[in-house]
Order: C-alpha cells, then sequence, then structure tokens
C-alpha cells in the first residue's frame, strides 16, 4: 500500500516538474499591426504609433508595445499587448488598418502582409517581452 502510494507521488510529482513556463513574446493577448504615426513630436505629445499610450495618459488596457518603422518610414509595425482581450478591440475594429491576432493568424499570413510595408519583416526577430 505504501509502495503504490509513494508511486503515485512520484509520477504525480514528475507530470508537474514537467510544464513549462509560457515564454514571455508569448504572454497575454497581442496584436500585430501596421498603423500611422501620431502626436506632434513635442515632449507633451510624442510621435508614436496611433492606439500607443501617450506617456502619463491613460493605457486603455495595453501593458506593452513595441513598434518599428516601415520602409518609408510614414507607418510603425506596432505589437500591442493587454491582460484582456477587450482591451485590443478598438485596434481589432479598425477599418483602415489590417490587424492580426498573434495565435490566430498564420505566420505566413502575418508576414506577407506586413511585408508590403517592411521587406525585412521576421516574426521572429519581433515582439516584446512582459514579465
Amino acid at each position: 500500500m505504501t509502495q503504490r502510494l509513494l508511486l503515485r507521488l512520484l509520477v504525480l510529482a514528475s507530470v508537474v516538474c514537467a510544464q513549462r513556463r509560457v515564454a514571455p513574446k508569448n504572454m497575454y493577448h497581442r496584436v500585430i499591426c501596421v498603423v500611422p504615426y501620431v502626436g506632434q513630436g513635442t515632449e507633451t505629445d510624442p510621435k508614436r504609433p496611433k492606439y500607443a499610450p501617450a506617456p502619463g495618459a491613460d493605457n486603455h488596457g495595453i501593458i506593452g508595445y513595441m513598434q518599428v518603422p516601415s520602409d518609408d518610414g510614414r507607418y510603425a509595425v506596432a505589437e500591442f499587448v493587454a491582460r484582456d482581450a477587450t482591451a485590443l478591440d478598438e485596434i481589432l475594429h479598425d477599418g483602415q488598418i489590417k490587424a492580426f491576432v498573434k495565435g490566430k493568424s498564420s505566420r505566413a499570413e502575418i508576414e506577407t502582409e506586413i511585408r508590403k510595408y517592411r521587406q525585412d519583416f521576421n516574426l521572429d526577430r519581433f515582439g516584446v517581452a512582459i514579465p
């Protein structure tokens, strides 16, 4: 009886310890999109991607973002991160931009669209790590 209990505990412990932590670049809800730049370029209104929170302003649920400029410099290829998916609804429902939900859209679909704006775009080298 004791040996069976011990064996079960060892099996359970090995299963629990085998789970890996999610990579920080894949945590939370994420949207990758191409957006125009907004802002005047001043200290109080810096030039930033549309939907990126201004310093000191309400972030509307966005906890982080990363951006790189398009080849012509008019747009930003951006990834927005939020704890709650509803925080990204405004971006997803903007008819002026093409947005992709990370994990739902295929890699090929994302890279094909983004490469229209930035030719050297690679999903492996793009993304913000939120701990």
